[in-house]
């Protein structure tokens, strides 16, 4: 769950890892792991008062550097942040002296061309090694490479074709146009809902966002403070946790809850994980030793309120290794070790 955030010099985005971070983590270097906001544990937490509450956590890296307008991002950078499974892309809409579009479009193109780099290199040390002996070729990642590379040479991201993402030949290359990408267009303070935002694509999403006003909010300690000034400038909610919220989704992730006096807690899995492999994320004898799961959907939780009244309803579930987790079910494990 490792995010990139990169992009031209005087993007702003240091203002949003700030935003992100807090000024404390900020200040500290520029790595951060941050809490993803999750409204659901609140009646729980109401219920239970537990002695300890726990979110899903995403880990953000501030890319230092970065290319000035029309230098592309730079080989460093684009190296740096391969390793990431997601990216934030900050596009300077605020000081008047670039083009966000232009900017995106360079961001697209530049990870494209690198991909396309990275698969002709590969290519040939493939046909080389074919004229050798061909038994040191695999067909089918030579075949992959190259339906890889007529994709970019149509200049689409990767991230655009479903099939050529699941395909096992390709894992292990890290392509940077394959990965899912959040563009925060960072504007002035009170026009974001001014800003004309490109449609979302698969695997990426688009969102306005005053990275500089969003700073000055994280700095706020006091919720009530922090509500007032929201209040004085039209807002209702703060981008920050739509920026979250997005790059959570875009990591493949949804969350189950656990709930008890002792703990309430958020647990990130992979979009379409199964009961036991949503076990071992807690702990991985759970998944090895699992029985059975009982499941309360959140929305069976909030219309009775109270875990007893939802087992005398017949709401309480006994799911098996075949259930696939939902977003915001409450989970009870059984497991044998």
């Amino acid at each position: 769950m490792k995010t990139a955030i990169f992009g031209f010099s005087g993007c702003g985005k240091t203002d949003l890892f700030a935003a992100l971070a807090g000024p404390e983590a900020a200040a500290a270097g520029n790595r951060a792991m941050v809490k993803v906001p999750d409204a659901r544990l609140d009646p729980l937490i109401a219920l239970f008062n537990p002695k300890k509450v726990v979110y899903s956590e995403i880990e953000y890296l501030d890319i230092p550097g970065g290319g000035g307008k029309g230098t592309g991002l730079g080989e460093r950078v684009l190296n740096e942040v391969r390793p990431y499974d997601c990216f934030i892309g900050v596009l300077d809409g605020f000081s008047g002296m670039n083009d966000p579009k232009q900017q995106w479009q360079a961001i697209e193109a530049d990870m494209m061309v690198s991909d396309m780099a990275v698969i002709e290199k590969r290519l040939e040390k493939l046909e080389v090694d074919g004229k050798k002996n061909k038994a040191l070729v695999d067909p089918k990642e030579q075949e992959a490479l190259k339906r890889a590379l007529a994709l970019l040479e149509e200049e689409k991201p990767l991230r655009e074709s479903d099939e050529l993402s699941a395909m096992p030949e390709l894992k292990g290359y890290k392509f940077l146009s394959m990965r899912p990408v959040l563009y925060a267009w960072n504007c002035p303070e009170g026009e974001e809902a001014d800003v004309e935002l490109p449609a979302d694509a698969p695997g990426m999403s688009h969102i306005a966002v005053s990275a500089k006003l969003e700073r000055e909010l994280a700095e706020i300690d006091d919720p009530e403070e922090k509500a007032m000034f929201l209040t004085d400038l039209g807002i209702t909610e703060s981008a920050l946790d739509k920026v979250i919220a997005k790059t959570y989704e875009l990591l493949g992730l949804i969350s189950f809850l656990t709930a008890g006096e002792d703990e309430c807690r958020a647990w990130p899995v992979r979009v379409g994980s199964t009961a036991p492999q949503a076990a071992g994320v807690i702990h991985t004898d759970f998944e090895k030793g699992f029985i059975r799961a009982e499941v309360i959907g959140y929305g069976d939780f909030l219309e009775f309120g109270d875990f007893k009244k939802v087992k005398d309803a017949g709401k309480a579930r006994l799911e098996g290794k075949e259930y696939v987790v939902r977003d915001g079910d409450i989970i009870e494990f059984r497991f044998n070790v």
